[in-house]
């Protein structure tokens, strides 16, 4: 699948948005959203033993999304996530 960035150049390169997003969140250590991951289902455990099953199904369904966001994380500071603008500059 490709995508245009409007200016008619086939591929997939990123805005100036996105770029300035993972150049803050590639600050953050892969351990960072682990930590988070296994925070939520800690919290989500604790809200399940006092009996608030709503709120521990919600916060138990953010580890996911954490370590999701994490193995982005890791492979854009890996692999990067422009490789059209890293081969023009």
């Amino acid at each position: 699948m490709s995508f245009s960035s409007g200016s008619g150049v086939p591929g997939a390169r990123e805005d100036q948005f996105t770029s300035a997003i993972e150049s803050q969140t590639s600050k953050i250590p892969s351990a960072g959203y682990l930590g988070a991951a296994i925070g939520a289902m800690v919290a989500s455990a604790i809200l399940k033993s006092v009996g608030k099953n709503d709120w521990a199904m919600f916060v138990g369904q953010w580890a996911p999304s954490i370590l999701v966001i994490g193995l982005y994380n890791k492979v854009v500071k890996q692999q990067g996530s422009d490789a059209y603008s890293r081969r023009a500059a």
